[in-house]
């Protein structure tokens, strides 16, 4: 049997790459199966509201997709589509609702243009005059891909929406900001009825991440070198349980939260002493947990109430971070805490540390952008001292770290939650580097019949390639 061997990089931009799925029913017509809610029952192969109707929505979320339906309005209707909904609290505001609504009716004659049907609720007005009369099967089509929203009503374009922009103008609304979450119907207690409902999952790849093109890279470059080239994982250590997962998007790497790998953190290559680092990231989906974390004093210590208990506050549930050196307590949080990302907990909650390392090792601020939106780290480490500057804001200053090891990889962590990194920027310090001895690499082959193995090589301090064995 003829074996060919190709290297595993490779293997997983052609995984990754994948034909659109062809649309698939997502109400059986029958019952509620694959739905979560309470208040609709099914009449005569549709979905119908109920007067205790509020919110029903999927059981798995979406991304990228085309959503196609058939709903009908009784006199008076109002329902609505809601799309990025994080399971909890009002569609429209922890998410987007897609107005279904009678516009015939009196009830709803003093409306602004950004409630009527086809609307993005409360943040953009649709084109009015394709619904049909009440009675009628209406069929809408919404096509979901990364910023851009369209609202197809029978043949009809009548609203198309830019996300970023939205957001941009509505910034009391988080739902604008999000890129994945549930569909569901809003209920609001009229009889409005669905059926037909079809989904078409497109790949979450290239024309998901164009925005990242608009993403500037840092000016001050001069000295630095890029580490990921844009293209795929060259220059990362990751195995065959990462593939699906640690993803390369063109201009970012996309990371869903869910590798299966032993070590599910993807790490770069190379070792590294002293050096600077700019690295871009946001978070990639609606969080879909809430916790009560506390609220931190400079010290580093937990604020305390009147009763003597830690004063705390239930934010959206967000975890990831950047190790340091190859070590977990030397890692910069990346997260939603009170305290803001750019944390290293592993200091500041180590109770044998004197105070002054404590507190050197809490952010003096939280710097960090609504989630959604892109954050800039600029990270220098200079022997056992620390600086981590969060959009242009310094949070650590010239923090002390005992003990740390003196070089090690650079990694970015899995917590579960969704997230984009970019603009992975870094200048090393080469009197550190050249006191360092050649790194040694592995990396895994595959073969076409299932077969697998790795290779070995090493690479001094300028990344060139000393020698490899099978």
């Amino acid at each position: 049997m003829k074996k060919t061997i190709l290297l595993l990089a490779l293997t997983a931009i052609a995984v990754a790459s994948s034909a659109l799925a062809a649309p698939k029913p997502i109400f059986n017509g029958k019952d509620l199966t694959g739905w979560v809610g309470e208040g609709y029952v099914v009449e005569d192969g549709a979905i119908t509201c109920t007067p205790k109707g509020h919110t029903l929505r999927t059981a798995k979320g979406y991304t990228d997709y085309i959503l196609e339906l058939e709903y009908k309005l009784p006199p008076g209707g109002n329902n609505g589509i809601g799309i990025h909904y994080l399971g909890t609290g009002s569609p429209s505001a922890e998410g987007m609702e897609i107005q279904v609504l009678d516009n015939s009716s009196k009830n709803y004659a003093k409306l602004k243009d950004n409630q009527f049907n086809g609307s993005i609720y409360h943040l953009q007005a649709a084109k009015k005059g394709f619904l049909k009369p009440v009675g009628e099967w209406n069929k809408q089509k919404i096509t979901v891909q990364g910023d851009v929203v369209i609202v197809e009503l029978n043949g009809e374009v009548i609203n198309k929406a830019n996300l970023v922009e939205i957001a941009k103008n509505n910034r009391n609304y988080r739902g604008p900001k999000r890129r994945s979450g549930y569909i569901c119907f809003c209920g609001h207690g009229s009889k409005v009825q669905f059926k037909n409902i079809t989904l078409d999952e497109l790949e979450s790849g290239k024309d998901r991440f164009v925005d990242y093109a608009q993403l500037t890279p840092p000016a001050d470059l001069e000295g630095f070198t890029a580490v990921y080239n844009k293209r795929d994982l060259q220059g990362f250590i990751y195995s065959v349980g990462d593939l699906d997962h640690w993803q390369p998007k063109g201009h970012a790497i996309h990371y869903d939260g869910k590798s299966t790998a032993k070590d599910k953190n993807l790490w770069i290559e190379k070792e590294y002493a002293d050096f600077e680092l700019y690295c871009d990231w946001r978070w990639a989906a609606p969080a879909l947990s809430q916790a009560d974390h506390p609220v931190l004093l400079p010290s580093g210590l937990a604020k305390k109430g009147a009763d003597g208990k830690p004063i705390t506050v239930r934010v959206d549930e967000y975890d990831s971070g950047i190790y340091l050196r190859g070590s977990s307590k030397s890692q910069i949080n990346i997260w939603n805490w009170p305290c803001g990302s750019g944390e290293v907990y592993g200091y500041r909650t180590d109770g044998d540390q004197p105070a002054a390392i404590r507190a050197g090792a809490t952010p003096s601020a939280k710097a960090d952008k609504p989630a959604g939106e892109w954050n800039r780290f600029k990270i220098t480490l200079k022997g056992d001292q620390l600086t981590v500057i969060l959009n242009g804001q310094e949070v650590i200053s010239k923090a002390q770290l005992p003990g740390m090891p003196k070089s090690g990889r650079i990694g970015f962590q899995h917590h579960g939650s969704p997230i984009d990194f970019t603009n992975i920027y870094i200048k090393e310090s080469m009197e550190a580097a050249t006191d360092r001895p050649p790194s040694l690499f592995l990396a895994p082959l595959i073969l076409t019949d299932g077969w697998s193995f790795f290779v070995c090589y090493t690479v001094d301090v300028e990344g060139k390639v000393l020698g490899a064995v099978l």
